[in-house]
């Protein structure tokens, strides 16, 4: 390698390592937010038989909080596979949708890079991304999608989630219930502050106010979690018969 070669290398692994650390520092404020429902999860969880190895398995190899909420309000002994898998398949079915809003930005990525992106793409970590991509395409900035600023998100999240669910499983016993002390409110509370960072006047949230409307109604009247669905499906629907007057 010659000289200019190794400078370029160097700029270019120096400004992979910034990203990566604004990545990182841009997600501190959500993954303090994430830390309060992660021990309430992990207590919920060893209070419903899991051991404090298979809690890290789950949440790491599954990692989306609201599929495993509800896997583990349904878990019984012996647990009900084919219910729990189906639950969570229809919880999870969001990310058919962020993944979609995603892919514009990964085009000029290599296929293995970007199959490894949407892994550790949770909520949190794609509203970031995803803003972060905006903000820099209107700032004529090439390419929009950071890859390194999101992974400095990804990464802080995934390492994050899975390292608390397992510290509430191992003080669970310690804490008990822990419900009573509002934890399970900074659920909700993170993702009012994703909205609010995505908020791009009313024009633009008349989807969101369809899906919350829809995804509440459904709640009500039908059993289960399909209201997660519902609100996923009557959004993207309300969206694009939207477009024409934005």
């Amino acid at each position: 390698m010659s000289i200019s070669q190794a400078a370029a290398s160097e700029a270019v692994h120096g400004r992979s390592g910034s990203e990566f650390r604004r990545g990182v520092m841009s997600c501190l404020p959500v993954l303090l937010g994430t830390v309060p429902y992660a021990l309430v999860l992990g207590a919920q969880a060893r209070q419903k038989g899991l051991s404090a190895l298979e809690l890290p398995m789950m949440t790491g190899l599954n990692f989306a909080g609201g599929s495993e909420f509800a896997a583990i309000q349904l878990w019984t002994s012996p647990p009900h596979i084919v219910l729990i898998v189906a639950i969570t398949l229809l919880v999870n079915s969001r990310h058919l949708l962020m993944g979609a809003a995603l892919a514009p930005f990964l085009r000029h990525l290599p296929r293995r890079k970007a199959f490894a992106a949407l892994f550790f793409m949770c909520d949190e970590s794609w509203a970031l991304g995803l803003a972060d991509a905006r903000r820099r395409a209107g700032a004529n900035v090439t390419p929009a999608f950071s890859l390194a600023y999101y992974m400095g998100a990804a990464l802080a999240m995934y390492v994050a989630w899975v390292a608390f669910t397992t510290a509430g499983a191992l003080l669970g016993p310690l804490l008990g219930n822990v419900e009573p002390y509002g934890f399970d409110m900074a659920f909700p509370a993170v993702f009012l502050v994703l909205m609010a960072g995505m908020w791009r006047g009313v024009a633009a949230a008349r989807p969101w106010l369809v899906s919350l409307v829809v995804a509440a109604l459904v709640y009500l009247l039908v059993p289960g979690a399909w209201y997660v669905a519902a609100g996923a499906v009557s959004g993207l629907a309300s969206a694009w018969l939207m477009a024409g007057d934005a």
